[in-house]
């Protein structure tokens, strides 16, 4: 698309917050062009917060972001069906400290973007081009001798390749790979809902989390099996860890022209992998006339994903 856009009208929604367990109103907003995704807390006179990567605050079990002092957390889910869906300007009002979780996944989000509706603006839409390899590596820390990685890498489209292991029958080694567009991200990313195992359910309320969490917005996993099954795509769990990856991503604040590979990754390396980007002028460019899409498969020159455990380097 050559131009910039924004909703064509306002629309609504509310619900509570997963880890704070706070209702709260959301309302997607039509913006001029050059806004980007901008959050307004509306409980504090429209308080702005960009949707940029300097405004990470902390990461966890959630994307949270602050600006002078001001918190909003679990943006992730909005932000994968805004960007995914090509929305580049828009004010997210929001008048609580967090985005509401709904089922657990970005379909609700998708949903208001269908009701809202897309409007062209008439300012050409600027990309963001990776020019260099930018690579992260760490010690798994639930998995001892085994690694995380991420990595970025120049591409001619946003691609990715999402790789989790869990050791649970029902999940072990998934890799979700696809070009992002509105149509890829609706058909197989929007609807996978967040997840829990039910071991973790008391440490995590002890940490003053998922105070919001239920059966009605996320899966939990038993020792076994499903606690509130049905699921939805049998690799539920790669694909909603491929959605948050793409909201971490949106942080760039433009839409991207790179391939990004994920290895058992978390919303800390996606952001710390939006840090790095953004403080290296020399790895991207902006432009507004991005190449022609080229084949997936040599699209920049990203290692592949590995399905078995890699050994940490000692």
């Amino acid at each position: 698309m050559i131009f910039q856009t924004t909703i064509s009208r306002s629309v609504e929604t509310s619900g509570i917050g997963l880890h704070t367990g706070v209702a709260g109103n959301l309302r997607l907003t039509p913006a001029p062009a050059d806004t980007g995704i901008l959050f307004r807390r509306t409980d504090l006179d429209n308080f702005p917060i960009e949707a940029r990567g300097q405004n990470v605050a902390r990461v966890s079990y959630a994307t949270s972001l602050m600006k002078q002092g001001v918190l909003l957390s679990t943006t992730e889910h909005v932000l994968a069906a805004l960007y995914s869906s090509g929305i580049d300007n828009v004010y997210v009002d929001i008048d609580a400290i967090e985005i509401p979780i709904l089922d657990g996944s970005a379909e609700p989000f998708m949903e208001m973007l269908d009701r809202a509706g897309i409007r062209q603006l008439r300012r050409k839409r600027r990309y963001l081009k990776v020019l260099k390899p930018i690579e992260l590596q760490e010690p798994d820390p639930h998995e001892p001798g085994l690694v995380r990685r991420i990595g970025i890498y120049p591409a001619d489209e946003f691609h990715l390749r999402c790789f989790v292991d869990f050791p649970h029958p029902l999940v072990g080694p998934q890799a979700v790979e696809l070009t992002v567009t509105p149509a890829s991200f609706r058909e197989r990313l929007s609807r996978a809902r967040t997840f829990c195992f039910e071991r973790d359910i008391e440490p995590l309320k002890k940490m003053g989390l998922i105070r919001g969490g239920s059966l009605e917005n996320a899966i939990v996993l038993t020792a076994d099996g499903v606690m509130n099954g049905p699921l939805r795509f049998p690799d539920e769990f790669g694909r909603h860890k491929a959605l948050d990856l793409i909201g971490d991503l949106a942080l760039v604040g433009l839409p991207l022209l790179a391939r990004v590979e994920a290895y058992r990754g978390g919303h800390a390396m996606h952001t710390q992998l939006v840090s790095r980007l953004l403080a290296d002028p020399a790895a991207w460019t902006t432009t507004t006339e991005p190449l022609p899409a080229v084949p997936s498969h040599s699209a920049g020159h990203a290692p592949a994903l590995h399905p078995q455990p890699v050994p940490a380097a000692d």
